[in-house]
């Protein structure tokens, strides 16, 4: 007997066994919490930017670049194939993906830089690095982030990599990979609040609003990865 896996990029019929009414409200709850997710990361990036003043030190650099890399350009690169409330939601799937390996390789390139600030900032401070937990999950971030581009590789070269697995399999784990990064971003993205910075920048009501929010897009990502990737087992002897 040999067992199979299938993947299937369907949306699972959530809504099924609904009354119509039902229906249309769960669709348009649906469709209301990704365009909230698509204004928290845009809204993030641009209030974190603004706190930063841009340009006043090497470190300012640091959490404007990575807030466009993660809050931004991660949020929309995965969001741009949600079904409801994607600004993309009418340009062909082809376009979809080329706008993906856009928006993953901003990512890479933005991160690297951000990166490359705050080395820069703490060797000219001679301060030390990699004493937070906020900085020990940022480089497993930033490596998660490559191995994820890695996958999508894969996935786009399957043939010239010379790769057994299926075409399926790879986008599972691309997904997969996808989901951790974003949920690796987002947990390094609240444990900057707590920094000394952070919390001299913004306190009281606000700064447990600012904690809060990058929860809710990672909520609307993992949602629409788990709905669009079902696991699905197919047994043939």
């Amino acid at each position: 007997m040999r067992t199979d896996v299938e993947y299937s990029p369907v949306p699972s019929p959530v809504g099924e066994g609904l009354g119509m009414r039902d229906f249309w409200l769960y669709a348009w709850l649906r469709r209301a919490a990704v365009v909230a997710a698509h204004v928290t990361g845009l809204g993030l990036t641009l209030i974190i930017s603004l706190l930063s003043r841009p340009g006043t030190s090497l470190f300012s650099w640091h959490p404007v670049l990575m807030s466009v890399a993660y809050c931004l350009c991660l949020t929309e690169g995965i969001l741009l194939f949600s079904a409801e409330g994607s600004p993309f939601c009418f340009i062909s799937r082809k376009c979809k993906l080329r706008l993906h390996w856009f928006c993953q390789a901003l990512v890479l390139i933005i991160a690297a830089s951000g990166l490359g600030f705050m080395v820069a900032s703490k060797n000219l401070s001679e301060h030390p690095h990699l004493v937070s937990w906020h900085s020990l999950l940022g480089v497993c971030t930033l490596a998660a982030t490559a191995l994820q581009a890695a996958v999508g590789m894969c996935v786009i070269f399957p043939k010239l990599l010379h790769l057994s697995s299926s075409l399926p399999k790879l986008k599972l784990y691309h997904a997969t990979c996808g989901l951790v990064v974003y949920l690796l971003a987002t947990f390094t993205v609240v444990l900057a609040m707590f920094s000394d910075w952070f919390q001299a920048t913004v306190k009281g009501v606000t700064w447990w609003a600012f904690f809060l929010l990058p929860f809710f897009p990672a909520l609307v990502v993992m949602n629409q990865i788990t709905s669009a990737y079902l696991l699905r087992k197919k047994i043939t002897s």
